[in-house]
């Protein structure tokens, strides 16, 4: 019951993303609303998320992970439901934000729970596939589930995660363990680095989204002064010990990769989908929603895998894999063949996409004592953030570098290919010393 209130987080995280993309187009036809308005509901979500994920990590392991949980999780509750309620456009640019900010302390709260109660080995590899399925299927419903409820009003797309996340509230408290194993202490809150890292990271990911220079400038300044803080804190909110595990540090540079690749090639496919070949928001959700079954069903399958292959070789062949699918849309034509040629990409892509993200989740994780958990799940949820701004950002330049057509979408599937290619180097060289060791480890368990 615990794993599956969690997951439900997860599932609702994801499937905000893909919900609100999807309603778009309708909500700025009801509202007379700007395309830069309507960009900010999606972007204030992301930066909001990927600024203050590393926060919520520390603030999960600082004043109890259940807590934390339970707390955001109502606070994205309420903003879902105050959003589906207004009809003015900044005013639901600042619930976005909102409910950005409290992802960004309940992901983190959720995955830490989940590494904190299952032993590490072949139990916390199998709830961690669970968790990244409910991810999948989170995304995956949410395209679906949008067409769907934009055709009756978008007002629905906001209110529709209200239930569930109350339900998660009512039955949380019974079902989550009481006992937090955090042996952290508020005493020891790092507040000059929370500021400094927080602001960096929302600095960046907004410099990354809006292509603005002076952001990025000052975001590598404030990252400069964090590093530097941590290293004369006494209790830092990053300690420089955690980037000695090679692990952690392969694992959210493969993650960065993979987000790039993914996240960025959704954006573009999606685009081409609707521009390109003129398929309706529904239609877009139906025709992707193949690949997110055979995510689905593979990251129902990497616990296995993982404990077999090691996390090195899985994530390594995930993201080979991955690739392939992504490359297969450089065959797509402006009247392209859905079965012949989109389906068979949309499955291979869906196959790597589910057997990469649990390896990485789990690699960020493996081997870290209980109280660095939230830390490290927000490290690698925030590498995936940043991954996927960088990613549409890049992607949305080549895009436009290629003119009208079909040669600015290839450009772009080319690149996001390379991502993924570069995300399997890493977790193929970096992952593999340590995959055998957790590998060795679950036999002798």
């Amino acid at each position: 019951m615990a794993l599956a209130l969690l997951c439900a987080a997860v599932f609702l995280d994801s499937m905000d993303l893909s919900l609100m993309g999807v309603a778009l187009p309708a909500i700025g036809r009801d509202l007379s609303l700007s395309e830069g308005t309507l960009q900010w509901l999606v972007s204030g979500y992301a930066v909001a998320y990927g600024g203050f994920l590393l926060l919520g990590g520390r603030m999960a392991d600082l004043f109890g992970r259940r807590r934390v949980f339970l707390l955001s999780l109502a606070v994205f509750a309420a903003a879902s439901l105050v959003g589906g309620l207004l009809s003015d456009g900044w005013a639901l640019v600042v619930t976005r934000v909102v409910k950005g900010l409290a992802a960004a302390l309940t992901a983190p709260a959720a995955l830490s729970l989940i590494t904190t109660t299952f032993a590490e080995g072949a139990r916390r590899n199998r709830a961690l596939g669970v968790y990244a399925l409910a991810g999948a299927t989170g995304y995956s419903g949410g395209l679906i589930a949008s067409g769907l409820l934009t055709e009756v009003s978008w007002r629905l797309v906001f209110f529709f995660p209200v239930p569930i996340a109350l339900l998660v509230l009512i039955l949380a408290p019974m079902a989550l363990p009481r006992v937090d194993r955090s042996h952290s202490t508020a005493r020891g809150f790092d507040g000059a680095g929370a500021l400094t890292i927080t602001a960096g990271v929302l600095l960046l990911v907004y410099g990354l989204t809006e292509t603005t220079w002076p952001a990025g400038a000052a975001a590598a300044l404030l990252l400069v002064a964090f590093v530097l803080i941590e290293r004369r804190q006494r209790h830092p909110l990053l300690p420089p010990r955690v980037f000695r595990s090679r692990n952690l540090v392969t694992a959210n540079l493969a993650a960065l990769a993979w987000a790039c690749a993914t996240i960025g090639w959704q954006f573009a496919a999606v685009l081409y989908l609707q521009q390109v070949q003129g398929y309706g928001p529904l239609a877009t959700g139906l025709g992707i929603a193949p690949m997110g079954l055979a995510i689905v069903v593979t990251a129902n399958l990497a616990g296995r895998l993982i404990s077999r292959w090691g996390l090195g070789r899985t994530a390594a062949v995930g993201m080979l894999i991955q690739a392939t699918g992504i490359l297969l849309f450089l065959r797509a034509g402006a009247t392209g063949d859905y079965i012949g040629v989109l389906l068979p990409a949309l499955l291979v892509h869906g196959v790597g996409n589910g057997l990469s993200f649990p390896s990485l989740n789990i690699a960020a994780v493996d081997g870290l004592p209980d109280e660095q958990q939230g830390l490290a799940s927000g490290l690698i949820t925030s590498s995936i953030q940043i991954g996927a701004g960088i990613g549409v950002a890049l992607l949305a330049s080549l895009m436009s570098m290629g003119g009208s057509g079909l040669d600015g979408y290839r450009l772009a599937f080319l690149a996001a290919g390379c991502f993924s290619l570069l995300g399997a180097t890493l977790a193929s060289i970096g992952l593999r010393a340590r995959a055998r060791v957790s590998h060795e480890a679950q036999v002798r368990a």
